[in-house]
């Protein structure tokens, strides 16, 4: 999931330097939480850390002070509902590459629709959130299921709850989650299996390589 934004994507890509962002929020609160504990291997760590820091010690910077910035409604049980669903995924083709594969996800309208429509606003895509999240090559975001669904599909079902405002809103959602191998040719650059031929790299890294970005 981070490997393909941070190695796939250009430089300044906004994906790829969110991803850097995460990761070095992530690394910045474990230091201070066991720099009382390890404080030489904490403060050896705060040095060699390669980004402008607020004070020259990790002593001398206080204690995690999480911004407000991070805490947006929806986006934590949108993230926990997306993986539920790659559970049901992953467990339905135990034991193969997740890459050679495609998903449809079909939810009824509704909260969990709305929240997984957060991750992935067009209905099909291989460069999405949820995309990322559900490690296929192709994920697609239905309503319901599609007519031309043979009778031997591979079909997992599942319920997911969601609970908002401290239970303020509560709902309980059902999914279910498709898997088909995927029809398209392994990209030899980012490894997914969306390119047209094997000795050919995919649309998304042809405009990374071409200096476009992502699309």
């Amino acid at each position: 999931w981070l490997s393909c934004r941070l190695y796939c994507e250009e430089a300044k890509d906004p994906k790829r330097r969110s991803c850097q962002t995460v990761l070095a929020q992530a690394l910045d609160a474990v230091v201070r939480s066991f720099a009382p504990i390890l404080p030489h291997l904490a403060e050896e760590v705060f040095q060699y850390i390669p980004y402008k820091k607020d004070s020259e010690g990790v002593f001398r910077t206080g204690w995690i002070n999480a911004s407000s910035a991070w805490k947006k409604p929806g986006i934590e049980e949108a993230i926990e509902g997306a993986c539920a669903m790659r559970d049901s995924f992953l467990g339905s083709i135990s034991g193969k590459n997740s890459l050679e594969y495609e998903v449809i996800i079909i939810i009824e309208p509704g909260l969990l629709f709305e929240l997984m429509e957060a991750l992935q606003a067009e209905e099909t895509s291989t460069v999405s959130q949820l995309n990322e999240i559900m490690m296929a090559s192709q994920t697609t975001l239905l309503s319901e299921l599609p007519k031309e669904t043979p009778a031997d599909a591979n079909i997992t079902k599942g319920t997911f709850l969601i609970n908002l405002e401290g239970g303020g809103i509560c709902e309980q959602s059902s999914y279910k989650v498709i898997a088909r191998p995927i029809a398209k040719a392994k990209c030899p650059r980012c490894r997914k299996y969306t390119s047209e031929s094997s000795s050919t790299p995919c649309p998304r890294c042809l405009n990374v390589l071409a200096g476009k970005g992502s699309t």
